[in-house]
């Protein structure tokens, strides 16, 4: 086995509850893999020294079992619009603001919807840029940075750089690649953006002082990281255009790589770009909510043994807990549609993943008629994709080949992106 053979790279992911990271081979295998809880380092999910300490944590339990001087790059992906300040050695200055936490100063919001065309995805209460309208106000900022820019900046000692993911919510144009001039206009402090790059863009190579504390080779690359939201795409596989990933949780999400951007800002939508890709996606109001509102999780399983998903139960339901659907229909006040009602239980849960399949079949048409491309495949995480007679349903309703996903975790997707990094710097 060559040197080149043995070169590994390493994702990380911080979420919501945690951290993981994933040690990565050339070929794409996964080959070693660390997790901590927040919850053990801080009480405080938006404590940023809890955040560091459990990427710490993670990344050394992963280092555990491979050897440490053939990791060659790391890449970092971090929750989608969290933002806080840094001084120009990185740290700190105020508590950051989370991807769900908004913005309640009335102003910041006017100036930014006066400004940012309609299609930007800097718009909400919850964006990133109405978080840096707010945080550039902080006494010494050097920079108002996201999530992940700051834990990448542990590893490359620069606390300016972010990429073309994680920026997009702060009004970034990922067309033109550059911060438009619009954003100005709001008021905002353009010396305070971050330089931006593209995901899996190599950035610089490890800081003398991290590499000491990991143990890693001085040369090690640090990547361009991403959001968890792509990385999770990412990690699937999925990599052509038409290519597809739905997310069957509480929600449904779907998303498809396209070779052209798709923005429609009525439904939600916009376009991460990833290489020459980009990623779009839109979520429905229908779901796992909606077969939890009539069946527990053993009586779905009980039930779906009953079904036979190659006959179509001929009730067209539009699964609903209540009006309002964001996509692949955009009406605050679109009614559930789930009657008649069978009295067979096993005949109304077919109903309702019929009607899901065909919500989920629309959104994809949506995604087509709004200039994507038309869907190639299909490939499926979260709890429902692994129920064998919704999978067959599905399959019936898309007409595409359901395809295994490589991986769910996050940290695996952006461990591609760390490859890509790398090949890219000539260092695998």
């Amino acid at each position: 086995m060559s040197g080149d053979d043995r070169k590994l790279v390493i994702g990380i992911d911080i979420g919501t509850s945690g951290a993981r990271a994933v040690a990565m081979a050339a070929d794409g295998r996964a080959v070693a893999s660390g997790a901590a809880k927040l919850s053990s380092f801080s009480a405080d999910h938006r404590d940023p020294i809890g955040w560091w300490k459990a990427v710490q944590a993670a990344l050394e339990e992963t280092l555990g079992s491979i050897d440490r001087r053939n990791v060659a790059a790391v890449a970092v992906d971090g929750t989608s619009g969290t933002t806080l300040p840094v001084d120009q050695n990185g740290a700190p200055l105020a508590t950051p603001m989370m991807y769900n936490d908004p913005v309640a100063d009335r102003a910041l919001l006017d100036a930014v919807s006066a400004h940012a065309p309609r299609e930007s995805a800097a718009h909400g209460a919850t964006s990133g840029l109405a978080k840096f309208l707010v945080f550039q106000m902080v006494p010494g900022a050097f920079r108002v940075i996201h999530q992940a820019d700051w834990l990448a900046g542990h590893f490359s000692g620069l606390y300016d750089v972010s990429d073309e993911n994680n920026a997009l919510k702060t009004g970034y144009d990922p067309v033109t690649r550059s911060w438009p001039d619009w954003i100005e206009k709001t008021g905002a402090r353009v010396d305070l953006l971050p330089n931006v790059l593209p995901a899996g863009a190599p950035v610089a190579t490890i800081s003398p002082a991290a590499a000491e504390a990991f143990g890693l080779s001085g040369d090690v690359v640090i990547v361009a990281g991403t959001t968890d939201g792509c990385a999770s795409f990412l990690a699937t596989g999925a990599e052509q255009p038409g290519d597809g990933v739905s997310a069957l949780g509480t929600t449904l999400t779907v998303k498809l790589l396209s070779d052209r951007p798709l923005f429609a800002p009525e439904y939600g939508l916009y376009s991460h770009r990833i290489g020459e890709m980009w990623l779009a996606g839109g979520a429905s109001n229908t779901g796992g909510v909606v077969l939890a509102e009539h069946f527990s999780p053993e009586r779905i399983a009980a039930l779906s043994e009953e079904i036979d998903p190659a006959v179509d139960a001929g009730l067209d339901y539009y699964p609903l807990i209540k009006p309002g659907e964001r996509f692949p229909i955009s009406d605050p006040d679109y009614p559930p549609r789930m009657s008649p009602r069978p009295a067979d239980d096993a005949t109304f849960l077919k109903a309702i993943f019929e009607g899901i399949a065909g919500v989920e079949s629309l959104a994809y048409q949506r995604l087509t008629a709004l200039g994507g491309p038309p869907l190639r495949s299909l490939r499926s995480v979260g709890g429902g994709a692994k129920n064998a007679a919704w999978t067959a349903i599905r399959a019936r309703k898309l007409g595409v080949p359901l395809l295994s996903v490589l991986s769910e975790e996050a940290a695996a997707g952006t461990a591609r992106l760390a490859l890509a990094g790398a090949r890219k710097a000539g260092v695998l």
